[in-house]
């Protein structure tokens, strides 16, 4: 059967069926107008703020444009069946998504006269990656710019791909899923998953707000950390972030609102079914509760030293720093880091380059891959000791149900860590170019890379625009798991060569 951008394959009919690259163009459609109502929301802001309405053209310019455009290209889809998606083109359809979306959200910022491309492209991923990472001075910007900024964070934290899907899936047969990480199927189809996904984290974001204004936040600062703290994005109204409030009350809310935000949907929905026995002996959570009991205990210890008045003190530093960049929230209750001592560091960019659960908002490597990693060591020494002279059961606990884990699984984690690693050095290396010491180098682009927002300032407002680009394309390639921008990237050359050898063997007929 001979396949072309349509195909007519129906039996006993002449329907032409979209594929290919038309199919990709016309779901591209969907997603330029989602991104256009995206880049519209934040002008509900202005009912509160009615003194920032000369800032509504920034808004206004693009999200009108946007959803124009995309009506117009989803036209391919219109009135025709649709075929499958490969592989591939699932990555590029993805890809494709987040780069329109940034593209699109950054478009009020360099209109606001105040940013250069690269900062509001910049700023625009670190929303859409939930990183939390800024270029903006959060003491002298309209409200309606920092609502933009949270509008983001909470698309990019639910699942931006994901609400597409659900959007257009059953409607135009665009059967995939797993987009960014989220492959925990709660229910039986997409649509149904991700309303019960939006609920979850829907009521924990409301429960946040209500606490937080109970305990002296302001509604409009209540709104923006409840949403900052859910999705794991970490952006502030404040230049201290979480330290301005100095309030251990808040403290403790933020810190279980990122617990909730960093464990994945899978565990979300077997505490919601009261399973708790299974959710206690999830690998996950076990792991979780060991890191974060070990490194608030050192953290504390050596902050004890010179840093912190008191025992109590230090731990309370340390148990709100260590949770934030476990889940790769960011928010912090600390002045500057630069007065911590390089050991404190170190643990932090362990933590950070951890990451939360599999299927959760957080980045990182994810806690799920370092518990295989960390089991293929346990077995690969009880070989060694046993001489093969046991059998080793390699499973792992998933939900309370021990999973065997197959040779594919375990390629697969330690390819991904490869992959991971090389990209962390490759970053370093970019910001240490610049005169800025390996330790900091080393911080902030584990920041950038698991999407934590932790900052020293190299990625700051006055950074190299390349700088800013490279933090772009790490918070870029973090969050959508590193494969599908490496396959994107691999389809695209693969593409062009072919192109040019089809090219010189028609000149030479």
């Amino acid at each position: 059967m001979k396949t072309n951008e349509y195909e007519s394959y129906f039996p006993g009919g002449t329907e032409e069926k979209v594929i290919g690259r038309n199919l990709i163009a016309g779901y591209l459609g969907f997603v330029i107008m989602l991104a256009g109502v995206v880049t519209l929301l934040p002008l509900l802001t202005l009912m509160f703020y009615p003194g920032e309405s000369d800032q509504a053209v920034y808004f206004v310019i693009p999200g009108v444009c946007s959803i124009l455009v995309g009506y117009l290209i989803s036209f391919i889809l219109r009135g025709r069946k649709t075929g499958e998606l490969d592989k591939n083109q699932r990555m590029t359809l993805v890809t494709g998504t987040w780069l329109i979306v940034a593209g699109v959200a950054s478009v009020p910022f360099i209109l606001s006269g105040r940013y250069s491309v690269s900062q509001a492209v910049f700023e625009a991923i670190s929303g859409l990656s939930t990183t939390g990472l800024s270029v903006v001075d959060t003491a002298a910007v309209p409200h309606i710019l920092l609502i933009h900024r949270t509008v983001l964070s909470l698309f990019g934290g639910v699942g931006l791909v994901l609400i597409l899907n659900t959007a257009v899936a059953d409607a135009f047969g665009m059967k995939h899923n797993d987009p960014v990480g989220h492959s925990d199927r709660l229910l039986k189809n997409l649509r149904e998953s991700a309303g019960l996904i939006a609920g979850i984290y829907g009521g924990y974001i409301v429960v946040g707000v209500l606490l937080y204004v109970t305990f002296g936040m302001s509604l409009f600062d209540a709104v923006n950390y409840s949403v900052a703290a859910v999705t794991t994005g970490g952006f502030s109204t404040h230049p201290e972030s979480m330290g301005y409030y100095n309030s251990f009350p808040i403290e403790l809310i933020t810190i279980i609102l990122m617990l909730l935000g960093s464990t994945g949907f899978f565990i979300q929905l077997l505490l919601i079914r009261r399973k708790f026995c299974d959710v206690i002996y999830h690998s996950e959570i076990r792991l979780t509760t060991l890191l974060l009991a070990g490194s608030v205990l050192l953290l504390a210890v050596l902050g004890r030293k010179g840093l912190y008045g008191s025992m109590p003190e230090s731990l309370r530093f340390a148990l709100f720093q260590a949770v934030s960049a476990l889940s790769t929230t960011g928010f912090r209750t600390v002045g500057s880091f630069h007065s911590w001592p390089p050991s404190m560091f170190f643990i932090l960019i362990l933590l950070m380059l951890t990451g939360g659960g599999a299927g959760s908002m957080a980045g990182g490597l994810k806690i799920y891959r370092v518990c295989v990693m960390l089991k293929e060591m346990k077995w690969e020494i009880s070989r060694c000791l046993n001489a093969n002279r046991v059998i080793i059961m390699e499973q792992i606990n998933r939900g309370g149900k021990r999973e065997q884990l197959t040779e594919q699984d375990k390629r697969e984690v330690n390819v991904f860590l490869i992959f991971y690693l090389m990209i962390f050095a490759a970053g370093t290396f970019i910001f240490s170019c610049f005169g800025y010491s390996v330790q900091d180098s080393m911080f902030e682009f584990a920041s950038v890379l698991s999407n934590a927002g932790f900052s020293v300032g190299i990625t700051s407002y006055e950074a190299s625009s390349v700088i800013h680009w490279t933090a772009s394309a790490g918070m870029l390639i973090g969050r959508l798991e590193l494969y599908v921008v490496f396959m994107v990237i691999a389809r695209f050359i693969f593409d062009g060569k072919e192109a040019v050898i089809n090219s010189w063997r028609w000149k030479k007929v």
